[in-house]
């Protein structure tokens, strides 16, 4: 059984810092991208984030680029976000995802495993 778990979101004042783990267990997601959705309240999920699995090529979201960084180990089949200068509109709920195929994707529906999500919140 495939499970994905995420870790580290909390409250953070705005500018401040916050790092996000994905865990997996029940196969290994090595060869194959990572990435990282968030959702509002009364939005739709949003792609923040991805990282391939063979040479750790990444893909931010225009709105993160350069704040946020997404990296991985292997080894322990676990995924990060290191996310900073944090604004009052990252506040939201993000979800560690995994694909099955090779290639890279930015849309929800390209990733077949889903963790449960983890709150992060910013206060201005």
């Amino acid at each position: 059984q495939v499970q994905l778990v995420e870790s580290g979101g909390g409250l953070v004042q705005a500018g401040g810092s916050q790092r996000l783990s994905c865990a997996a267990s029940g196969r290994s997601f090595s060869r194959y991208p990572m990435g990282w959705f968030r959702q509002a309240p009364g939005k739709e999920r949003e792609f923040v984030a991805t990282i391939s699995g063979s040479d750790g090529n990444t893909l931010y979201a225009s709105s993160v680029k350069g704040r946020f960084t997404i990296s991985r180990d292997n080894a322990k089949n676990t995924v990060y976000l290191q996310m900073n200068s944090l604004k009052p509109e990252d506040t939201a709920v993000y979800y560690c995802a995994a694909r099955t195929a090779v290639t890279s994707s930015w849309h929800p529906g390209g990733y077949d495993y889903w963790g449960q999500g983890t709150q992060v919140t910013v206060s201005s």
